[in-house]
C-alpha cells in the first residue's frame, strides 16, 4: 500500500505522464483522481499560525533552537549558552521566545537582525520593552532605532558561543550572516545563520529593494557573497536560514529546515553557476511578483515599529451601511468560502482566516486602506492579532450584528462542476475567469477560459462585461471566493465561484486541457491533431553505459535520483543527487546545463514520466536509466559474482543498510515544493 505522500505523487505522475505525450500540443484529458497542487490555497490548522519549535540543535557549549511560523514561512532562532540567549530575526509577536526563556531560566542578551526584513514586521523593538537588550544590525542598515552596528569581522560572545559577523549583501545591501563556533574552536565553525542570503535550495531574491539599486547589482553582490565568503566555509557547516518553502523572499525554496555548505554546493541549483553573468541571469529569471506591503514592512523595520498592545481586542463598530462604500472602507470577510457565499456584506472581500491570511491581506489590501474585519468574535480576535505581524490594523464587526441590523446582504450560489460543464456546452454559457497564476492556467485548465490573476483582477476586470454571468475558478475555491468580492466591488451583478475549484472538477471526472499547436484548445476527439504533433521523448541509457560515463567522463553530466530520501540513503549510485520529484518537474534550473541530465529511480517508471515532461520544455539532452536501479544493481552483481545463480534481486522497499553495495555520496536531499501552510 502506498503512503499518502506517494499516493499523491503517483497521481501527479500519472497526470504528468499523459501530459508529457501531448504538451504543448495538448488535447482534453479526463482524470478522475487527480489532485491539483495549490500551495496558495490549501487550508491549515491552528499550528501553522503559531510559532512551533522545529528542533533543538546541540553543539559544544551551546545550542540553537529553531522556530517556524508556517503561515509566513519564517524561521527564527534562539542561540543559548550558559543561561544566556540571543534571538535572531524574531517576529513581532515575541511571546513564544519569552515563554521558552521563562521555562528554561534564560536571560536575553541581545537581538540580531540579519537585514531589514520586508515580509514581516520584526520583533526587535518589542524586545526592548522590559528586556533592555542590545539590538545588533548592520552598520549599513540605516536603522533609526537605537542599535549596536555590526560590520565584517565583528565578534559577539554569548557564553561559550562565538558569533562572527560577515557582510553578505545580495538580498539587500545591508545583509549580514553569522558564523557560530565554540569559544576556543574558531577554526572549526559549526553553523551559519544565513538570514535571507542563502536559503536551502535557493538564494535571496534581489528585486525587493526598489529605489536606485538595481536587482542585477544586488544579484552580482550575491555572487560575491557566495563565491568569496560563504563557499569558503567548511562543507560541514550547517545552514540555518530565515525562511523556508512558501516564502516570497526567494524562489524554489526547500521545505528542509537546515542543510550544510557541502550539500548546497552539490544540490542548490543557483550555486552551480560559476560564471557571474549566468548566476545573475538565473536569479532574476521568473521571480514571482512581490506583494505591495513588502516595502512598507521594510520601512517599518528600519524606523523601528511601534509597540503593539497584544491584549487589546479589535475596536468594535456598529453596523452601518457606509461600510459598503468601497471608496471609504476595505471590508475583509474572514469566514470560509461557503459561509461567505451564503451571505455577506456587499462589497466585502473574502480573505479566509484559515489560510495565509497575513500574506494575502498584504497582496490584496492597499496599505492606506481603512480596514474592517468581519467574522465571529474568535475570528476577529485572531485576525487582529495576526495582521499586526505584517503591519495592518483595523476595526471589526460581527457578521451577526450586521444581519441583526437588517442591512442589505448579498449571496452567491456556488456552481457545481457538473452544472458548469453543462452550461459551458450551451451557446450562451457564462464568462469563466481563472484567477490563478498564468503558469498554473497554462499547465491545466477546464476549457477556453480567461486568465486574470487574482492579484491584478481589480484592474484587469475592465476587460469583462459586468452584465454577463461570470464564474471565477481557481484550484480549491480560496482565490475564486476572493475574486467574488473583487468583482462585486467593481460593479459585477451576476457572479459565482466554482464550488470546490479545479480539484472538485477533476474529481468529478470532467476534462481538462493543455495547449494546442496553434495556441488553441485541442480536444482528444479530434484525431487529426495527432499527425501534426512532434513528440520529444527522453533517451534511455543502460546500466553499463552509465557506469562507463561515471568512470570515463565524470563531471560531464548531472545524475538525479528522484526516489524518496530514505531509499536514497540505503542505496545510491556514486555522484547522484537526491532531488524531490516535484522539484525536478517545476524548477527551471534543471532545464539548463552543459551536459545531459540523467534521471534514475527504482525501475525507470517515474523517471521516464518525468523525463518526458522535461523533454517537452528544453533542448537539453534528457536521459533515463533503463530499468532503474534494479537494473544497475543486477548489473553490478553480475560483474562481481562468479556464480550467475547467486544473483539476488535488488531490494528497494525493505533493503537494510547492510545490503548497500556502494558508499553513499556525502549529500542531502535537495529542495522540495511542499509548503508549510496554504493560501
Amino acid at each position: 500500500m502506498l503512503s499518502k505522500k506517494w499516493h499523491l505523487l503517483a497521481s501527479i505522475i500519472f497526470f504528468s505522464t499523459l501530459i508529457c505525450f501531448i504538451h504543448p500540443h495538448g488535447w482534453a484529458i479526463n482524470i478522475k483522481d487527480q489532485k491539483l497542487k495549490d500551495a496558495e490555497s490549501a487550508t491549515h490548522g491552528d499550528e501553522a499560525s503559531t510559532y512551533q519549535i522545529v528542533n533543538t540543535y546541540k553543539y559544544s557549549g551551546y545550542q540553537l533552537i529553531q522556530f517556524n511560523l508556517a503561515v509566513l514561512s519564517h524561521y527564527s532562532y534562539l542561540l543559548v549558552s550558559e543561561n544566556q540567549a540571543m534571538v535572531v530575526d524574531p517576529g513581532r509577536d515575541i511571546f513564544s521566545y519569552l515563554d521558552y526563556a521563562k521555562k528554561n531560566n534564560l536571560k536575553f542578551m541581545g537581538v540580531l537582525l540579519t537585514h531589514s526584513h520586508a515580509d514581516f514586521v520584526a520583533g526587535h523593538i518589542e524586545f526592548l520593552k522590559g528586556n533592555g537588550v542590545k539590538i545588533y544590525s548592520s552598520v549599513k542598515s540605516g536603522a533609526e532605532y537605537k542599535h549596536q552596528p555590526v560590520k565584517e569581522g565583528d565578534v559577539i560572545k554569548l557564553g561559550q558561543a562565538r558569533i562572527k559577523i560577515i557582510e553578505t549583501p545580495g538580498h539587500t545591501p545591508d545583509g549580514v550572516s553569522a558564523v557560530v563556533s565554540t569559544v576556543g574552536q574558531e577554526s572549526k565553525p559549526d553553523l551559519l545563520l544565513s538570514g535571507d542570503t542563502l536559503f536551502i535550495g535557493s538564494v535571496g531574491r534581489p528585486d525587493l529593494m526598489g529605489g536606485t539599486m538595481s536587482a542585477a547589482t544586488l544579484a552580482s553582490m550575491m555572487y560575491d557573497s557566495w563565491t568569496f565568503k560563504l563557499a569558503k566555509l567548511p562543507d560541514s557547516v550547517s545552514i540555518f536560514p530565515a525562511h523556508g518553502a512558501g516564502s516570497l523572499c526567494g524562489a524554489h525554496l526547500s521545505d528542509s529546515p537546515t542543510s550544510t555548505i557541502g550539500a548546497e554546493k552539490k544540490s542548490n541549483p543557483y550555486l552551480q553557476y560559476n560564471n557571474r553573468s549566468e548566476f545573475v541571469a538565473a536569479i532574476l529569471d521568473g521571480l514571482p511578483e512581490a506583494p505591495q506591503y513588502f516595502k512598507h514592512n521594510a520601512s517599518m523595520n528600519k524606523k523601528g515599529p511601534e509597540l503593539v498592545d497584544w491584549q487589546k481586542h479589535p475596536e468594535m463598530i456598529s453596523a452601518n451601511k457606509s461600510l459598503m462604500n468601497t471608496n471609504e472602507y476595505f471590508v475583509i470577510d474572514l469566514r470560509l468560502p461557503n459561509e461567505y457565499a451564503a451571505s455577506h456584506i456587499p462589497n466585502s472581500v473574502n480573505i479566509g482566516l484559515r489560510g495565509r491570511l497575513e500574506t494575502w491581506v498584504g497582496i490584496m489590501v492597499p496599505w492606506t486602506s481603512k480596514v474592517v474585519y468581519v467574522g465571529n468574535e474568535a475570528e476577529l480576535k485572531e485576525a487582529s492579532y495576526r495582521l499586526n505581524r505584517v503591519g495592518y490594523s483595523g476595526v471589526a464587526i460581527k457578521f451577526e450584528d450586521w444581519k441583526k441590523a437588517g442591512l442589505l446582504v448579498k449571496n452567491n450560489q456556488l456552481i457545481k462542476p457538473q452544472d458548469l460543464y453543462a452550461r459551458m456546452k450551451s451557446q450562451n454559457g457564462p464568462t469563466i475567469v481563472d484567477v490563478r497564476l498564468p503558469s498554473e492556467w497554462m499547465g491545466v485548465r477546464i476549457g477556453t477560459i480567461i486568465n486574470l490573476p487574482i492579484n491584478h483582477l481589480d484592474e484587469l476586470s475592465q476587460k469583462l462585461d459586468k452584465e454577463k454571468p461570470t464564474v471565477a475558478i481557481c484550484n480549491s475555491a480560496y482565490r475564486s471566493s476572493m475574486a467574488l468580492g473583487v468583482l462585486e466591488r467593481k460593479g459585477f451583478k451576476n457572479i459565482t465561484s466554482l464550488d470546490g475549484g479545479g480539484e472538485a472538477w477533476i474529481k468529478a471526472g470532467l476534462p481538462v486541457y493543455g495547449q494546442s499547436a496553434h495556441g488553441k484548445q485541442a480536444d482528444s476527439s479530434k484525431k487529426s491533431l495527432t499527425a501534426q504533433r512532434a513528440i520529444t521523448l527522453p533517451e534511455r541509457i543502460s546500466a553499463d553505459e552509465l557506469r562507463r560515463l561515471i568512470v570515463d567522463l565524470p563531471n560531464s553530466f548531472d545524475l538525479i535520483d528522484i526516489r524518496a530520501d530514505e531509499y536514497f540513503r540505503d542505496y545510491a549510485i556514486p555522484g547522484a543527487r537526491n532531488v524531490d520529484i516535484n522539484e525536478v518537474i517545476s524548477n527551471p534550473s534543471f532545464l539548463v546545463g552543459v551536459g545531459p541530465l540523467i534521471l534514475i529511480d527504482r525501475d525507470g517508471t517515474y523517471a521516464m514520466a518525468v523525463g518526458g515532461i522535461l523533454s517537452q520544455k528544453t533542448k537539453r539532452q534528457i536521459k533515463v536509466l533503463y530499468g532503474g536501479l534494479e537494473s544497475y544493481w543486477s548489473s553490478e552483481q553480475r560483474k562481481s559474482s562468479k556464480d550467475i545463480n547467486s544473483i539476488r534481486p535488488m531490494k528497494v522497499i525493505d533493503q537494510s543498510p547492510s545490503e548497500v553495495p556502494m558508499p553513499l555520496p556525502d549529500t542531502k536531499k535537495t529542495t522540495t515544493t511542499k509548503k508549510s501552510a496554504g493560501c
